[in-house]
C-alpha cells in the first residue's frame, strides 16, 4: 500500500496521484506539483490516504508544496490572463480566416506554456496562427483540438434531470454510450430525449445499464410463450423491469385475457446476459483453445 493523495486540475477531470511526503493534506486545499505538462496548481479531492501499489502509475511524483497565499495570488492572476489571452486568439483567428472555434485557455501554473482548446470540423493548419500568438504571449503555445464532449465538459451546465451536467462534475473519461443501452432500459429512441447538452448520446445511460441487463435477463422477452402458476401457456405482452412484472395475453375458449404475473411464477427459457456463455458455449471455446495449443505444439516440434 502507497500513502498518496489525489489531485484534480482545472482542466483534467480526471484524479492523480501524487505522494504527500510526510505532510498532512486534507480535502479541498490546493497544492503545487510537478506534472509532464510543467508546474501545476491543483486542488486536493482525496486526502492522505492508502492505496495499493497498481492503482499507482510510476514514477510515482511528489508535492512540492502546499499553496502559499502568493500560489493563490497567482493562480487568479493566471485566470484574469486568460480571459485577456482568449479576446487576442479570437482575434488572430478571424485575421487568419481559420474555421476553428476558440472554447477555452489555460496558462500553466509557471506560465511557461499557454493552451488554447478548440472544436473544428476537420483538421485545421494554425501554423502561422502559432507564430501571431508566440510573438505576442512570448511563452511556448500549444493549440489543442478537442471533440464536442470535450467542449461541453470544459463550458459545464445543467442536464435535462435538472443536475450539474456528470461530465463536468466527476466523470473523469468518457465512456462509449451506444442506442443499445437505451433499448436495454425501454427508454425513448427519440434522438432529443437520450442525447445530452452536447448532442451526444447521454452519459448517463451507462451508469444503470449493468442493472438494467442483469433485470432483463431475469424476464422473458415481448411474444415469447410461457406457462403459467395454473399450467395455462400465454404469450408475453409486455413487460415491467424495475418491477420484475409481466403482462401475459392468454388464450381459452377463442377468448384472449391479458393477467400480470410476477416472473416467478411463470416458466419460460431466460434471456442470456451479454458475455454470458451457455454451457455448450463454454466447452466449445475450450476445445478451441487445446486445438490452438496443441497446433503451437506440433509447429514447434517440426
Amino acid at each position: 500500500m502507497v500513502n498518496v493523495i489525489g489531485v484534480r486540475f482545472r482542466s483534467v477531470g480526471k484524479i492523480y496521484y501524487f505522494d504527500p511526503c510526510g505532510l498532512q493534506i486534507t480535502r479541498g486545499q490546493h497544492v503545487i506539483v510537478e506534472t509532464a505538462r510543467g508546474v501545476e496548481y491543483g486542488q486536493v479531492v482525496l486526502g492522505n490516504t492508502l492505496v495499493s501499489e497498481e492503482k499507482v502509475v510510476p514514477p510515482l511524483k511528489s508535492v512540492l508544496r502546499v499553496a502559499t497565499a502568493e500560489d493563490d495570488a497567482q493562480e487568479a492572476d493566471n485566470k484574469k490572463r486568460e480571459k485577456e489571452a482568449i479576446e487576442i486568439c479570437r482575434e488572430k483567428i478571424q485575421k487568419h480566416q481559420l474555421e476553428m472555434k476558440l472554447i477555452d485557455t489555460e496558462y500553466t501554473f509557471d506560465r511557461s506554456k499557454i493552451l488554447f482548446y478548440f472544436t473544428a470540423d476537420g483538421r485545421i493548419d494554425f501554423r502561422e496562427l502559432v507564430k501571431d500568438l508566440a510573438s505576442v504571449f512570448r511563452t511556448r503555445i500549444e493549440l489543442r483540438q478537442i471533440g464536442v464532449r470535450d467542449e461541453t465538459k470544459i463550458r459545464g451546465g445543467i442536464g435535462v434531470c435538472g443536475r450539474a451536467l456528470c461530465c463536468s462534475t466527476y466523470l473523469s473519461e468518457f465512456v462509449p454510450v451506444s442506442i443499445k443501452m437505451a433499448k436495454e432500459q425501454s427508454l425513448s429512441l427519440n434522438p432529443t430525449k437520450i442525447s445530452g447538452v452536447c448532442g451526444r448520446l447521454m452519459c448517463c445511460l451507462k451508469n444503470e445499464e449493468e442493472t438494467y441487463e442483469e433485470l432483463n435477463s431475469r424476464l422473458p422477452g415481448i411474444g415469447d410463450k410461457v406457462i403459467t402458476k395454473e399450467g395455462k401457456k400465454g404469450e408475453v405482452q409486455s413487460v415491467n423491469v424495475l418491477r420484475q412484472l409481466v403482462k401475459v395475453v392468454i388464450t381459452s375458449n377463442d377468448e384472449k385475457e391479458l393477467v400480470e404475473y410476477k416472473v416467478e411464477d411463470l416458466k419460460f427459457t431466460p434471456r442470456r446476459r451479454k458475455n454470458q456463455m451457455t454451457v455448450e458455449e463454454q466447452e466449445l471455446k475450450i476445445l478451441e483453445g487445446l486445438d490452438k495449443k496443441e497446433g503451437r505444439s506440433k509447429l514447434e516440434d517440426k
